[in-house]
């Protein structure tokens, strides 16, 4: 069953429309013990860092995830701050990650811009995959998709890395390994490009 984790972070109905759209049954767990019939999971995200991790660990949605993320493998797509969180720590938080993918989330480098305003980056942009995967099949790279962020993940794998986007900088758009992704972008809010990820990642 694909399965939203609600944990007070994101735009679930979006998402929720999208499925229902699909003809693919999605489910909102609000809940823990309600991820018992989870096979995807997805990690919405809308928010601080910090916030985002400290309503995981105060719903009890943390310790279930990490033991079906790493050790039923379950495959689990992070949105947004959802993607962010998947990291080891980030610059604008002190609060430590999910560890799920070795990397740290930065701020941008406003020196690089050179159109104002420098943050957030908001708006479409195109990805360039760098890596072949089956999660980006029929997808539109030049038309790309929909970001709202001001801070990036940094990889230690480069490989890693399923797709970077310019913004002053190359910065990785999405990631992942084995079975957990992160899109920094918004899907649910990428018309015909998030409808065909969202049904990539539920025929996985």
């Amino acid at each position: 069953m694909m399965t939203i984790v609600n944990y007070g972070s994101g735009n679930i109905q979006a998402i929720l429309n999208i499925y229902k759209q699909l003809n693919i049954d999605c489910f909102v767990a609000n809940a823990p013990d309600q991820l018992a019939e989870a096979t995807k999971l997805i990690l919405p995200g809308v928010g601080a860092f910090d916030e985002t991790m400290q309503q995981l660990v105060n719903s009890g949605f943390k310790k279930e995830l990490d033991r079906l993320v790493l050790q039923e493998k379950i495959p689990v797509i992070g949105i947004c701050v959802g993607m962010q969180i998947l990291a080891n720590k980030s610059e604008e938080g002190e609060l430590p990650g999910l560890g799920y993918i070795d990397g740290e989330v930065k701020k941008f480098d406003s020196t690089k811009f050179t159109q104002k305003p420098y943050l957030p980056h908001l708006g479409w942009n195109t990805i360039n995959p760098t890596n072949a995967h089956k999660i980006f099949e029929n997808i539109d790279f030049q038309t790309g998709f929909y970001f709202l962020h001001s801070y990036y993940f940094s990889c230690k794998n480069s490989d890693d890395i399923l797709s970077r986007t310019n913004y002053g900088e190359d910065f990785s758009s999405a990631i992942y390994n084995e079975n957990v992704f992160g899109m920094q972008f918004h899907p649910e809010k990428s018309h015909s490009n998030g409808i065909q990820l969202f049904k990539n990642f539920a025929n996985l």
